[in-house]
């Protein structure tokens, strides 16, 4: 189990921490929804499906992420596994690394259509994720 070793720990999660944790991807959800800022909107929209992802964590499999360099991939990698869906872990990869090129590269340009097109797909994700979550 050196996977959860290395980026989670098992841990006993209460019904409103697994809450607190989905209303805060709703809520990067609704600002990326509702800024103009492509920029703003594709950041929210990747914080919001990470955030998606350690609140799926917490219910189906009771882990909860260590903060540590490469944590952002298997919460991608495990998200993809328990939705059933190979698409998360490609664009959510893919989304993790213009993040990235932007914060660390010197800027990376999303553009409007991008920008949509993630959050969109993040939209679908979250809803998917939300069914399987339930109630906390």
């Amino acid at each position: 189990m050196k996977i959860v070793q290395d980026y989670f720990r098992k841990f006993d999660f209460k019904p409103e921490d697994i809450k607190r944790y989905l209303r805060s991807a709703l809520r990067d959800l609704e600002i990326a929804e509702k800024d103009k800022f492509p920029e703003v909107k594709f950041t929210y929209s990747y914080q919001a499906l990470i955030k998606t992802g350690i609140a799926l964590l917490a219910k189906v499999r009771k882990l909860k992420v260590r903060s540590v360099p490469g944590h952002h991939v298997k919460i991608l990698d495990e998200m993809g596994e328990i939705l059933k869906r190979e698409d998360v872990v490609v664009i959510g990869n893919a989304m993790r690394m213009k993040r990235n090129a932007d914060l660390y590269g010197g800027g990376e340009i999303v553009g409007e259509k991008e920008t949509d097109d993630y959050f969109k797909f993040v939209q679908t994700v979250i809803a998917e994720a939300g069914k399987k979550i339930g109630n906390g």
